[in-house]
C-alpha cells in the first residue's frame, strides 16, 4: 500500500474543519478515523460520541463496539437497526484495526442507512485505500487520516493548542515541554490541561516556572538549556547541566539529549552553508520566512538565536561535532563504550566538543 502524501499540517487543518462541522451538527452517515496518530482520532470520536445525541438518547440509541470482540456482521446488524427514539442510531467501533474482517463492512458502507451514524476508529495504521471499504466511505461519508508530527512541528501545534484554551506559552516553557514530552500529543495535551488548572486565577500565560512547579522539569537544568549552553560555547554551564542530568538518566535519556544536540548543530551547519553560498556563489540568502521553513524552526525568536549561534561556529568544527554525536550515539547503545555510564559518556562528549 502506497504511503500517504498527507503531512501533519494537513491533519491539523482537516481536524479543525471536521470538528467545526460536528459542532455545527453537519453529520456524515459514516466516519473512518484512521492513521498512526491516535490523539486526533480520540478527540473526534469523543466529540461525535457526546455531540450527536443528548444524554437520554445515548442510553437507547448509541452502541460502542470494539474490533477485537466484534465482527463485520455484528456491526452491520447494529447499523441497520432503527433508532428507538430521536433521529439517529449511533454506532461507534473502537480499535477497528483489530477486527479481522473489517473490510467486509463495505457491504454496509457502500449504502449506509440515513438514520445511522457509524464511527470507525482505525488507529495505528491507515486502511487500504484500494479496498471497497475505504472507497465506499470516501464516497458516502468522511475519511479522516491522522498523521504523526515530526519533532519540529510540535511547537507550533502546542502554541495553537494553548491559544485555543485561552492562554499563551512562553518560548522557554515551550522548549522545555517539547524536549521533555517529544511528539506524544496526548501527553502534551494532558499536561497543558493540568497546567491550566494550576494557574492562578486571571493568569493566561504558561511560563518555565509553571513547568518546573507542576511537571517537575527543572527550568535551569534541562535538555534545552544544555543545548543552549553548548552552542553558545558556555563550557562551565554545559558541564554543570550535564552533571545534573546524569543524576536522573531515566528522566533525561541519552538518545533524547543527543538528538537535540544533533538537531541544533545540523541547523547551524545549514545556516552557515547558506551564508557561504551567499558570500561565495552570490546566491541570495533566504528571507527569515524562507529560512524558518528550510531549517524547520517554528518561531522567529528561535530563528534569531540560531543565526546568532551559527556565527560562533565554522562548518569544519560543526562537521566534527556531528561526527562526535554519531559516535557517542553508538556508544550509548553499547558499541565500544567500555561499559561506562551515559552520564560519563555525555561529559566526555562535551569535553571533546569544546576542546576540538
Amino acid at each position: 500500500m502506497a504511503k500517504s502524501a498527507l503531512k501533519f499540517k494537513d491533519t491539523v487543518e482537516a481536524f479543525d474543519r471536521l470538528s467545526a462541522d460536528i459542532s455545527a451538527r453537519r453529520f456524515a452517515p459514516v466516519y473512518l478515523l484512521m492513521g498512526e496518530e491516535g490523539y486526533f482520532i480520540d478527540r473526534l470520536c469523543e466529540q461525535l460520541s457526546e455531540g450527536i445525541l443528548d444524554e437520554t438518547e445515548r442510553a437507547f440509541n448509541q452502541i460502542t463496539l470494539y474490533g477485537k470482540d466484534s465482527d463485520a456482521g455484528t456491526v452491520i446488524n447494529c447499523c441497520r437497526q432503527m433508532p428507538m427514539s430521536g433521529r439517529y442510531e449511533v454506532i461507534i467501533v473502537k480499535e477497528a484495526q483489530q477486527m479481522r474482517d473489517v473490510e467486509k463492512l463495505s457491504v454496509y458502507t457502500s449504502k449506509p442507512s440515513p438514520t445511522t451514524i457509524l464511527v470507525i476508529c482505525h488507529k495505528e495504521k491507515s486502511a487500504d485505500r484500494r479496498s471497497a471499504f475505504y472507497k465506499s466511505i470516501a464516497e458516502h461519508g468522511v475519511v479522516f487520516e491522522s498523521v504523526r508530527p515530526r519533532d519540529y512541528e510540535v511547537g507550533a501545534w502546542l502554541t495553537s493548542l494553548a491559544a485555543g484554551k485561552g492562554c499563551s506559552i512562553d518560548r522557554k516553557a515551550l522548549a522545555m515541554l517539547t524536549d521533555h514530552l517529544g511528539t506524544d500529543l496526548a501527553k502534551i495535551s494532558n499536561e497543558i490541561d493540568k497546567l491550566l488548572v494550576s494557574l492562578p486565577e486571571g493568569v493566561k500565560q504558561i511560563t518555565d516556572t509553571d513547568i518546573e512547579q507542576n511537571i517537575g522539569i527543572s527550568k535551569d537544568f534541562n535538555c534545552y538549556e544544555l543545548c543552549r549552553a553548548v552552542v553558545t560555547q558556555d563550557m562551565p554551564r554545559a558541564m554543570d547541566i550535564a552533571s545534573h542530568l546524569s543524576r536522573n538518566p531515566k528522566a533525561n535519556p541519552m538518545p533524547v539529549i543527543l538528538a537535540a544536540l544533533f538537531g541544533q548543530f545540523r541547523d547551524i551547519f545549514t545556516v552557515n552553508y547558506l551564508r557561504w553560498q551567499s558570500r561565495v556563489q552570490k546566491t541570495p540568502f533566504p528571507s527569515d520566512g524562507e529560512l524558518m521553513r528550510f531549517v524547520k524552526v517554528g518561531s522567529p525568536y528561535f530563528l534569531g538565536e540560531l543565526k546568532q549561534n551559527a556565527a560562533l561556529w565554522n562548518n569544519s568544527k560543526v562537521y566534527n561535532v556531528l561526527g562526535l554525536l554519531r559516535e557517542y550515539d553508538a556508544k550509548s547503545k553499547g558499541v565500544d563504550s567500555g561499559g561506562i555510564s551515559d552520564g560519563e559518556l555525555l561529559r566526555e562528549l562535551l569535553l571533546k566538543i569544546f576542546i576540538q
